[in-house]
């Protein structure tokens, strides 16, 4: 059975500037770095960075995305960070709690989000959109 998610690897064009965006725009913390890749921890996420010459040449349409929870205290702060790091903000947010949808350095979809699965779900229970079905 699964249990949760064990890692992250994001491929890269550039490890340095990679390297850089993760650690020091949002703040995830350095592991180990060699010359292809990277281990950084976001909370207890393990994040894996890997040089790969066949990253996108461009952002993918479709919605998928990887989203990292931020306290709301903090969430105006990495805010700013974020968007003076001139990264594309790719979507408004739409949705309960405090979020921003961005694109890292190699054209992967990111969000920061102050908010959990428990809110979202109190949530949609007092408004609930087009044939929501919960099973808890």
């Amino acid at each position: 059975m699964i249990t949760g998610v064990n890692h992250i690897t994001f491929s890269v064009k550039d490890l340095e500037e990679s390297f850089v965006f993760y650690t020091q725009v949002l703040g995830f913390q350095p592991i180990a770095k060699w010359s292809k890749g990277a281990y950084l921890l976001a909370g207890d996420t393990w994040i894996a960075l890997t040089v790969d010459h066949c990253v996108r040449e461009t952002v993918l349409p479709e919605y998928t995305h990887i989203a990292f929870t931020v306290s709301m205290q903090d969430f105006e702060a990495l805010s700013d960070r974020i968007k003076g790091s001139r990264v594309e903000i790719w979507q408004d947010n739409r949705s309960e709690g405090a979020s921003l949808y961005f694109i890292d350095p190699n054209g992967h979809k990111l969000e920061i989000h102050a908010s959990d699965l428990e809110t979202r779900i109190k949530t949609a229970k007092a408004a609930p959109w087009a044939e929501l079905e919960f099973f808890v």
